[in-house]
C-alpha cells in the first residue's frame, strides 16, 4: 500500500471519528449555528473532491473522493432544506 494513500486514510478515519465525537456532544440549541458552519465546510469538502477527481491516479484515491463528494452534498442539501424549514417557522402565518 502506497504511504501517502496510507496516511490519508489514517486522516480520513480520524476526521469522521473526531467529528462525530464533537456533533454528538453538542446541546440541542446550537444545531442550528453549528449547521451553517458545516455547510460551509462542507461546501470546501466538496471543492476537494471535485478537485482530487480531476488528479486522482490511484483507484482507492478516487473512490474517497466520490465518498466525500457524496457524503459532503448530502451534509450541504440536508443542511439547506433543515435551514429552509426553520426559516420557515419564523414567517407570518397565512
Amino acid at each position: 500500500m502506497d504511504g501517502t494513500l496510507l496516511v490519508s486514510l489514517y486522516v480520513f478515519v480520524l476526521a469522521a471519528f473526531l467529528g462525530y465525537e464533537l456533533i454528538t456532544k453538542v446541546p440541542p440549541t446550537l444545531h442550528t449555528p453549528l449547521m451553517s458552519g458545516a455547510n460551509a465546510l462542507s461546501g470546501i469538502t466538496l471543492l476537494g473532491a471535485v478537485s482530487l477527481l480531476g488528479v486522482a491516479t490511484v483507484a482507492a484515491s478516487t473512490v474517497l473522493a466520490v465518498v466525500a463528494l457524496a457524503l459532503a452534498t448530502v451534509n450541504v442539501v440536508g443542511g439547506f432544506l433543515v435551514t429552509d424549514r426553520m426559516l420557515g417557522t419564523f414567517g407570518t402565518k397565512r
